[in-house]
């Protein structure tokens, strides 16, 4: 019965997780991502066919990226850093 109620426990966060990444809270984060990956992109005078091929992936999955359409996964985000010269940093900072 413990058990049971440790996992009930476990799942209330992660519903309220999943709950925010449906929401705002998700369009803001990628939006900031998107939007920093574009900037960057443009200050070296790279085409998204040139990013995505630096990348191992296509013109349109990096288009995507920058509409701020699909969030994409942590290890093309480490990519994508890679290929344009920066580090991704990512920060848990507890609520106040």
């Amino acid at each position: 019965m413990a058990a049971a109620r440790s996992r009930t426990e476990l799942k209330r966060p992660l519903d309220r997780l999943r709950e925010r990444i449906v929401t705002g809270d998700r369009g803001y984060f990628f939006a900031a991502i998107a939007e920093k990956v574009a900037e960057r992109r443009l200050q070296m005078n790279m085409s998204q066919r040139e990013l995505a091929e630096l990348c191992g992936t296509t013109q349109s999955a990096i288009a995507r990226l920058e509409r701020g359409g699909r969030p994409p996964r942590i290890d093309t985000l480490l990519r994508i850093a890679e290929a344009l010269d920066c580090d991704l940093v990512v920060e848990l900072h507890p609520h106040a």
